[in-house]
């Protein structure tokens, strides 16, 4: 049975020729866009902490 990619599956992997690779911390950058969160940590943990606390209000609240 002949695969869809049988005749480019052994070529070899192709190289830029005007600039070089982008090396493996330049292509993780990229992702930086998504490092917008990173000062909510604090702001998440104290708020679960305050939750995780006392899950139920005071009986007072509940008059």
């Amino acid at each position: 049975m002949k695969g869809l990619y049988d005749d480019i599956i052994d070529l070899p992997h192709w190289d830029p020729k005007r600039h070089q690779r982008m090396s493996a911390l330049d292509r993780a950058a990229q992702f930086a866009p998504f490092a917008a969160l990173t000062g909510f940590e604090g702001v998440i943990d104290k708020t679960s902490q305050r939750v995780n606390a006392d899950p139920l209000p005071p009986e007072e609240e509940f008059d």
